[in-house]
């Protein structure tokens, strides 16, 4: 039985991961997987040494105060590749803790292969190097990576963004399903549908969620017919988001489901930063990026993205803001809710940010990305 280590620490990863076990499933292989994943994983069949939802960690205070966690996992992670030695180890995104990961492995002669990699190309283009040296190939999802990679010596791939995988065409331009589907969970014909997206870690529910609801309350009082619809992500439960919600008083719908069809349900969302955006923007809904993080953590943050414009997925793909975003001290409940508003207010403005979202699906390539990873991967594997 061939052994296949995985790292998906991120909600996004997690579900790309999981696509790829259900394939070999399906396929019959015989591949055993492990590494760091999620629940949905576990049941699967993989083998898990850490689990995602206690991973997804971003800045270097959090990172700092969970230490002993991560170093534990990792350290499980090389002495099970060092008794296993699994045939291949499929890295996601989570650029710190994987890279350190792929030099030791590499040191042990394992093949580490980077899927989701790092946004490298906007921002601490440096480790491009430390992938270069790690790294057997690199599985990229937009084309306009493939260069970058290639000028740096990287073995590349591009296999196309596995979102476009989960997209129900229906969820897009179908004004019949929408009306059907609104109604289906109790949202009047009348009403403006204001989504909350606060982010799938803690850190993130913690810093963004009552800024989200304190600009819905001010949307509110302008516009009674304003329904707020929360979405919860995949990595916290509907309980736990409920207890957070008790002061607030506003008519809303709290989900769980699939993130495209709760996406659908909206006019327009108040989105943290992340993959999140770049769902939205598939569905052309118009959005309001923000991101806040703990004072320290946003200093070295800034030190970082130096140089780059943008730091929302959707406005570093179009290479322009097509929508608003907005970091740390200019997260304000009445800051956001004026951006917010203009959608409501401005028309014109509103068909100019859905028609730049329109243009984001031919940056992401076609469908079948999964199936496309699946057959790259068994140069690694015993057929």
């Amino acid at each position: 039985m061939d052994q296949v280590m995985f790292v998906a620490a991120e909600a996004s990863s997690v579900t790309y991961a999981q696509r790829i076990l259900e394939t070999w499933k399906k396929q019959g292989r015989n591949i055993h997987a492990f590494g760091v994943g999620s629940q949905d994983m576990e049941n699967l069949g993989f083998e898990r040494f850490g689990k995602s939802e206690e991973m997804a960690i971003v800045g270097a205070v959090e990172i700092i105060n969970n230490y002993s966690l991560l170093k534990g996992v990792f350290d499980r992670l090389v002495e099970e590749a060092e008794k296993r030695r699994p045939k291949v180890v499929v890295v996601m995104d989570y650029p710190e803790f994987n890279l350190m990961l792929a030099k030791k492995l590499h040191a042990m002669g394992i093949p580490v292969v980077y899927y989701i990699s790092p946004q490298v190309w906007a921002w601490r283009k440096g480790r491009v190097k430390t992938i270069q040296k790690y790294c057997k190939k690199v599985f990229v999802l937009f084309p306009f990576e493939v260069p970058f990679y290639e000028e740096h010596g990287v073995p590349v791939d591009f296999v196309g963004h596995p979102l476009l995988d989960e997209l129900d065409e229906r969820l897009i331009d179908d004004k019949e399903y929408l009306k059907t589907h609104r109604n289906q969970c109790g949202i009047r014909d009348d009403e403006i549908v204001l989504g909350l997206m606060p982010g799938s870690r803690r850190s993130e529910l913690k810093m963004h969620l009552q800024i989200q609801l304190d600009a819905a309350r001010i949307l509110s009082k302008k516009y009674p017919n304003l329904k707020v619809v929360i979405l919860t992500a995949p990595t916290f439960s509907k309980e736990h988001m409920q207890d957070l919600l008790e002061d607030f008083r506003l008519p809303y719908i709290l989900l769980k489901d699939e993130p495209f069809r709760m996406i659908h349900l909206v006019d327009m969302m108040l989105v943290a930063s992340g993959t999140a955006t770049l769902q939205v923007g598939l569905l052309k809904k118009p959005m309001v990026i923000m991101y806040r993080m703990k004072w320290l953590t946003g200093v070295f943050a800034k030190l970082v993205v130096r140089g780059t414009k943008y730091f929302g997925l959707v406005n570093l793909i179009l290479n322009k803001e097509a929508v608003p975003e907005r970091f740390q001290s200019d997260v304000t409940p009445e800051k956001i809710a004026a951006l917010l508003e203009r959608y409501i207010t401005e028309p014109e403005y509103k068909a100019q940010v859905v028609a730049d979202l329109a243009s984001l699906r031919s940056y992401l390539g076609d469908k079948g990305a999964t199936q496309r990873v699946v057959k790259a991967l068994d140069e690694y594997l015993t057929k």
